[in-house]
């Protein structure tokens, strides 16, 4: 059935089983440049699948922690393009965690970028956030256009930085 709907769209004849296309053959197939590998530190369940598929359906890969204690050891292992953090956590909430990640990185060069996600939107949480070593701030429930804006600024961002670091290896 497959192969006589592929004629009727104009596909060629093809010799041989049709590959089987699935949504993680699709991810594989997605270009680099176009996705994050992002941390989600969150504790609430609801708010981590919604956020990871609002993350996946944009094509980011998503590796989610339970809380800052749990994103330090996850950080340990692996690198990010970005973590969103959500700031109220039991066990180590986000502001210790970021605390804790910043104080790792000391000198090095290297700076994940690390965004809070929270509910608190009174005046001054966001100020509060960035003086405590947060690069940005989001707030709960999170809004898609927001979201894809702050994507895109970080992939820019990658991409700029990739492009610099070549620049200066083929000047050596």
């Amino acid at each position: 059935m497959r192969e006589a709907v592929a004629r009727v769209l104009g596909a060629r004849e093809q010799r041989g089983a049709i590959p089987l296309i699935t949504r993680f053959s699709l991810r594989d197939a997605r270009e680099p440049a176009t996705s994050l590998r992002v941390l989600l530190v969150e504790n609430n369940a609801v708010n981590q699948r919604l956020a990871s598929r609002l993350l996946e359906k944009r094509g980011h890969s998503v590796v989610v922690a339970e809380n800052g204690l749990e994103a330090l050891e996850t950080l340990e292992k692996e690198s990010f393009d970005l973590v969103l953090m959500d700031v109220q956590m039991p066990v180590m909430d986000g502001f210790e965690a970021t605390a804790a990640i910043r104080k790792k990185e000391g000198g090095s060069g290297i700076r994940v970028p690390i965004v809070a996600v929270t509910a608190h939107a009174m005046k001054g949480d966001r100020e509060k956030c960035l003086a405590g070593g947060l690069d940005r701030y989001l707030t709960k429930p999170i809004r898609p256009q927001e979201l894809d804006g702050l994507l895109e600024n970080y992939l820019v961002r990658r991409a700029e930085t990739t492009e610099a670091q070549e620049s200066t290896l083929s000047k050596k």
